[in-house]
This record gives structure tokens, C-alpha cells and sequence, in this order.
């Protein structure tokens, strides 16, 4: 499979404000020197706690937030580097799904008009053109072509998330990011939301960058999953790798916590607690992030950075008591 989406080295970083010298500026790093790709017709799934950089290094990926350094690269195309008008010509190529489908959706646009929003702003098509891929997005997205003319408050959530999801789709995008598209929404309602995401990848071979906290989901929907702490990545893999072997741990830990209905699995499951609090992120400590909380953290961990490394399957850890 190609490459749609290669990130090199990604780095967003964000001025804060201390007290002290007037000159003297600190720097939160959000993302921190991340790197993975996403090929054609899969799912990569980031995942992490709140505060790990995982939406941050999203909305950099989609140039809307500013990158401190690094490449991105869309299909082979550095899209850091381009000005204004090619940046419009790649909006066309990278959708975004929202996690709220409540504010997402402006209030004052009807269905239709939210959804061929995309096609308005960024396409060169006739108006029967857009109105033919508008009434053909509601079809695919489950929705009746007569809902068109309402507007979002007469929407449930789910129905929300669909108009979010066709908006997407409006462009054929080659990458969608969709960040916690089903955190905001019923557990029932979620089901049916990563469903319908699941068939579209299908019928229209589509490419997910997708965001989660909730490792359920993202057993559901991934074809490689990428654990971020503390702005790095700490371990990156296949799904089914990374749920029955994790090597880090920072990833068993999380691993532990997500809840099974199998009663021989639940009376096996160990849980793993996580001691203490995250490290200072505008002054973080020398070597491993998560050394302060790590039950086998030795010297070595507080003094240098584990290197994110491969082994002979493709696995990346970085940890130094990986084996």
C-alpha cells in the first residue's frame, strides 16, 4: 500500500508565560519530535490521556495549528511549506471529522447547506453537481434526503455526527482526521457511529487518522495504533500486537484499565496503577517522561531518552527494559 500521509520529526511547541525576567520565555512542547505514516486505505490510531499531544499533533497534520519544525507530508508533498493558495488546494485533500457535534454544526445553515459547504468553498463544480453529491452524501451517511432543509438543533447527536462525517466527505478527500468523533455521543449511538465510519472506509476506500482516549474504540477501528505520553510517542504497532503483547509500561497500564464483559478475561486481568502525577510539561526532566511513574524506571531511565526502536516484527518501543 502507498503512503498517503508521512510525518517526519513533528514538533509544536507553545510560548508560556512565567514570571521572572521580562526576556525570558518558556516553551511548552506539545508534540515533540513524533514520526509515523498512514497508508492508503487504513486506520492509524493515536491514542493517549488527555494532555499527550494526540489532537495537537491532529490539527498540526491539517495546518491548523502552527508546527515548530518537522515535515508533512501529503502523498508525497510538504504541506508545511506551502503558502496560501496551495494550502486551499490541500484543504480539499484533508477533512476533518469534530469531536463535538454540537458546536461543529453552524446552527444558522441548514443540513444541505453545511454539507456542500466544502464543495462551495474549495471545488469548481456546477451547481447540479454539488447538489447531486450532497443528496448522495445523505444517502451514504444514513440520512433521509427530505432532512436536508432542517436545521442542526432538530438533529439528534448521532444525526449531528452523520452531517459532520458527509460534510467531510464532501471534498473525496485522501486523508479524513477524525478527532474523538464518538466521545460526546450515547454508547449505543457510538456503535453505530464507528460502524458506519468502518463501511465508508469500505465502499470508498477511504484513509482515518484517528484520535482516541478510549481504547475500546480504537480495538475497533485500527489497523496500527500509535501510544503517545507526554508529547512522544512511547510505542507503535499493530492492533492485534499491541493488545495481546504491549511492551511498554505506559501501554500495559492503559491496557489494564479497559473494561471486559468476558469473566475468565476479568478474573486474569491485573490491574496496573499509574502512580503520581504526569512531569512538569514546560520543564520536563532529562531521559524517559514517564520515569517519575514507572514501576521498573532504573538510573539509566532518568538520564537518557530511550529511542523509539523496531524489533524484528516491526513493533516500535522506546523503552530501555523493553526485552
Amino acid at each position: 500500500m502507498s503512503e498517503v500521509l508521512n510525518v517526519k520529526n513533528l514538533t509544536v511547541r507553545f510560548e508560556v508565560k512565567r514570571g521572572g525576567g521580562w526576556n525570558k520565555k518558556s516553551y511548552l512542547y506539545a508534540v515533540d519530535d513524533v514520526s509515523f505514516t498512514v497508508k492508503k486505505g487504513e486506520t492509524l490510531a493515536i491514542v493517549g490521556e488527555s494532555g499527550s499531544g494526540k489532537t495537537t499533533a491532529a490539527l498540526a497534520v491539517a495546518r491548523l495549528v502552527q508546527s515548530h519544525s518537522g515535515k508533512v507530508e501529503l502523498q508525497g508533498q510538504d504541506i508545511l511549506q506551502e503558502g496560501s493558495e496551495a494550502l486551499r488546494q490541500i484543504r480539499q485533500r484533508v477533512q476533518f471529522i469534530f469531536q463535538d457535534p454540537y458546536s461543529s454544526l453552524n446552527p444558522r445553515k441548514r443540513a444541505e447547506s453545511i454539507v456542500r459547504e466544502p464543495l462551495d468553498n474549495l471545488s469548481k463544480k456546477t451547481e447540479k453537481k454539488k447538489t447531486e453529491i450532497v443528496a448522495d452524501l445523505f444517502e451514504a451517511v444514513g440520512l433521509r434526503p427530505e432532512q436536508q432543509r432542517l436545521f442542526p438543533h432538530q438533529f439528534s447527536g448521532g444525526q449531528r455526527q452523520r452531517i459532520g462525517i458527509a460534510r467531510a466527505l464532501a471534498t473525496q478527500p485522501e486523508l479524513i482526521i477524525c478527532d474523538e468523533p464518538v466521545s460526546a455521543l450515547d454508547v449505543a449511538v457510538q456503535a453505530q457511529i464507528l460502524n458506519l465510519l468502518r463501511k465508508l472506509q469500505k465502499d470508498f476506500g477511504l484513509t482515518y487518522l484517528f484520535i482516541s482516549h478510549d481504547l475500546g474504540v480504537v480495538q475497533h477501528m485500527s489497523d496500527r495504533i500509535a501510544v503517545m505520553y507526554m508529547g512522544k510517542i512511547v510505542e507503535h504497532g499493530d492492533r492485534l500486537s499491541l493488545f495481546s503483547n504491549p511492551r511498554h509500561p505506559y501501554t500495559q497500564a492503559l491496557l489494564s484499565a479497559v473494561p471486559t464483559i468476558d469473566r475468565k478475561k476479568r478474573a486474569k486481568q491485573k490491574r496496573i496503577l499509574i502512580p503520581g502525577e504526569p512531569p512538569d510539561p514546560v520543564n520536563l526532566p532529562a531521559g524517559c517522561r514517564f520515569a517519575n511513574r514507572c514501576a521498573i524506571a532504573q538510573d539509566i531511565c532518568r538520564s537518557a531518552d530511550p529511542i523509539l526502536k523496531p524489533d524484528i516484527t516491526g513493533h516500535e518501543t522506546a523503552c530501555h527494559f523493553v526485552e
